[in-house]
């Protein structure tokens, strides 16, 4: 009995051996070669893909820096023509006020009544 599971053991083995996945390329059927072919044309064109994500990364991170600093000196230019814009308007808002306050003065002058001559003339 023992000698038929040492037989049985033995046979199964030898065909286990023989299911053995072999690497050797030169006993590759035509499957098997175009399969491995494949593998590495899709590693080939994932490696470009990951390539070219990189490249395009750089470049819209390179792109974004430029419109960045061209957006800032805009804003920079537009500030200080709005700063340069409200002194000019202070400016002439003051004008209008000193022209205002010279008319208003020369009015008070025109309309500035006589003085009455009961203040010059004693009365009795």
């Amino acid at each position: 009995m023992m000698m038929r599971y040492v037989a049985v053991t033995l046979t199964a083995l030898a065909l286990l051996g023989g299911c053995q996945k072999k690497d050797d390329p030169s006993e590759a059927g035509p499957a098997e070669r175009a399969g491995r072919k494949l593998d590495q044309a899709t590693e080939q064109a994932g490696a470009r893909l990951d390539n070219a994500a990189r490249d395009a990364n750089a470049q819209l991170s390179d792109a974004a820096k430029e419109t960045s600093q061209r957006l800032d000196k805009a804003a920079d230019k537009a500030g200080e023509t709005l700063n340069n814009a409200t002194r000019e308007a202070g400016r002439k808002l003051e004008q209008a006020g000193e022209k205002m306050q010279t008319a208003a003065e020369q009015r008070e002058a025109k309309n500035k009544p006589a003085p009455r001559l009961s203040a010059c003339w004693p009365t009795a």
